[in-house]
């Protein structure tokens, strides 16, 4: 049996070999290749909208509002909660809260204050950071799965909370949530295009800043912590000081999505920031490959977009969203775009997850032959 998982190992090894080169020539390649690459993605995604790409992506559906929600929306949650989970090696389960303290405060202060989008927004990211910061202080000692219980609670707190509050509408919500101002002539009002480039802007700047952070001492912190945090203690790495941060610097990002989504919907009561949320931004997280910015691009993507592709089998489509996702757990388990890190450390037998899943051996772990034995 043993022998027989050694030949499925290298059988996926040479299955990835395309992707192994790829990554092999991106390593080595110089400066100007990369940018050439990175403006060679932007242009893409900027005729992303093109009504013949949304033909075939979204036949169903009106393609610019999917690109805006749940694509884009899902993309910039995904890269924030890729630094909690994928870099800082913590698993969170309520990461809806921040998405959902970003979207109350410009819903609040725009609509009982008048204040305008853009000073809303901000104070959204500044509050969701804080709310980070207040949730982790006391809680960040726990590790794993006492971890993830205490920020799923904190999840359904915000909800709850903002279902029993009058002051924010309650369970009726807000509505009439402010626009932005226009911007080179685009108007945020009916018409889904401005949005888009909104929040492709949006992601564009969080993704620099989460390669600017995991390639500087913090990043490191944070891979030290992700792979054996006691080791790193010992090291003399302040592990709580960073897992903080980690965990701030996630809530700043949800904030963003947060307010950006307010202000497309216009209405936004408690119902809108379910537990179930925070469930499918994790798993898109898993699915693209914890840690490796890329492929958590790539699985929010494919997250958002598949429900939508498969609106044509009517109540049907989620059945056969979910069976993909099986699918592809199956065959990938280390996700769609692992880097070369993870999927190292899910073979030693860390789940894929650092410290999250410490007992967890990954499938081609020595402890799972010995059990198939």
């Amino acid at each position: 049996m043993k022998g027989e998982g050694v030949a499925k190992g290298n059988a996926g090894l040479r299955a990835l070999h395309p992707i192994t080169r790829m990554r092999d020539w991106w390593a080595d390649a110089p400066q100007w290749q990369r940018y050439t690459v990175y403006i060679a993605l932007i242009v893409i995604a900027l005729i992303l909208p093109a009504p013949w790409i949304g033909s075939f992506m979204s036949p169903y559906s009106d393609w610019t509002n999917v690109l805006v929600y749940p694509i884009g929306t899902y993309i910039l949650l995904a890269v924030g909660l890729n630094i909690v989970v994928g870099h800082a090696g913590m698993l969170d389960l309520g990461f809806v809260a921040f998405f959902a303290i970003g979207g109350y405060t410009l819903a609040y202060f725009g609509t009982k204050h008048g204040w305008t989008f853009w000073g809303t927004l901000v104070m959204g990211i500044v509050l969701a950071a804080v709310s980070g910061v207040i949730l982790g202080a006391p809680t960040l000692r726990l590790r794993g799965d006492y971890l993830a219980i205490v920020t799923l609670g904190f999840g359904e707190i915000v909800r709850i909370t903002a279902n029993n509050t009058d002051e924010i509408g309650g369970a009726r919500g807000i509505t009439n949530i402010p626009h932005p101002s226009p911007i080179l002539g685009m108007e945020f009002l009916l018409d889904a295009a401005p949005y888009y480039y909104l929040i492709l802007g949006a992601i564009i700047l969080v993704i620099i800043f989460s390669v600017r952070l995991t390639k500087s001492r913090v990043g490191r912190a944070w891979a030290a912590i992700r792979e054996d945090e006691d080791a790193a203690e010992l090291m003399g790495v302040p592990t709580f000081k960073f897992k903080l941060l980690a965990f701030a610097i996630g809530a700043m990002i949800g904030g963003l999505g947060g307010g950006i989504y307010a202000s497309k919907a216009v209405f936004i009561q408690p119902e809108t920031f379910p537990f179930i949320l925070s469930a499918t931004i994790l798993a898109a997280v898993v699915l693209g490959g914890a840690g490796n910015l890329p492929g958590v691009i790539l699985g929010a993507f494919v997250i958002g977009w598949l429900p939508e592709r498969f609106r044509f089998l009517a109540e049907y489509r989620i059945l056969a969203f979910g069976a993909v996702l099986v699918l592809m757990m199956a065959v990938r388990p280390e996700g769609l775009l692992p880097s070369r890190q993870r999927k190292a450390e899910l073979h030693e037998g860390t789940g894929g997850m650092g410290t999250m899943g410490a007992e967890v051996p990954g499938p081609d772990s020595d402890s799972t032959a010995e059990v198939s034995q």
